[in-house]
C-alpha cells in the first residue's frame, strides 16, 4: 500500500473513532421549554426531576419510590462526560445524574413538557434545570 493510501486509511479510521466517541459523549438529556421554563427532558420529551433526599452521587429513590419516579437509566457501559455522571443504584443498575444529582421522570406526567412533579412531597422534587 502506498504512503498516501495508508495515510488516508489511518485518517478515515481516526475520524470514525472520533465520531463514535463523540456520539457516546452526547448528553443523555436535552433542554426543552416547559410551562415553568427551560428544563432537562429525556428522549421522549418527558421532564426530568431531582430529589432533595438524594446525596451527591447516590439515589435515595428505590423500590416503590422508583415506580412513581422512574430513574433516567444509563447503560452498563455509559461513561461520565462533563456535568453528566453515572450513578450506581442499590440494585446494581445505573442511572444518569446531572452535576451529581440523580435524574428521574414522574409517572403522573402524561405528555412531553408536563411538570406535575415539581414541588411534590412538600417541595422535595424539583425540575432539573440547565
Amino acid at each position: 500500500m502506498s504512503k498516501s493510501k495508508t495515510f488516508a486509511a489511518v485518517a478515515a479510521l481516526t475520524l470514525f473513532t472520533a465520531a463514535a466517541a463523540f456520539a457516546q459523549a452526547a448528553a443523555p438529556a436535552k433542554v426543552a421549554d416547559t410551562a415553568k421554563g427551560k428544563a432537562y427532558v429525556d428522549a421522549k420529551g418527558m421532564t426530568l426531576y431531582t430529589f432533595d433526599k438524594d446525596s451527591a452521587g447516590k439515589s435515595a429513590c428505590n423500590g416503590p419510590c422508583a415506580v412513581n419516579w422512574p430513574p433516567l437509566m444509563a447503560t452498563a457501559d455509559a461513561k461520565a462526560s462533563g456535568d453528566w455522571t453515572v450513578v450506581a443504584r442499590d440494585d446494581g443498575s445505573k442511572m444518569w445524574a446531572y452535576k451529581g444529582k440523580p435524574l428521574y421522570t414522574f409517572k403522573n406526567d402524561a405528555k412531553a413538557g408536563d411538570t406535575n412533579g415539581d414541588g411534590f412531597l412538600n417541595g422535595a422534587w424539583h425540575i432539573a434545570k440547565p
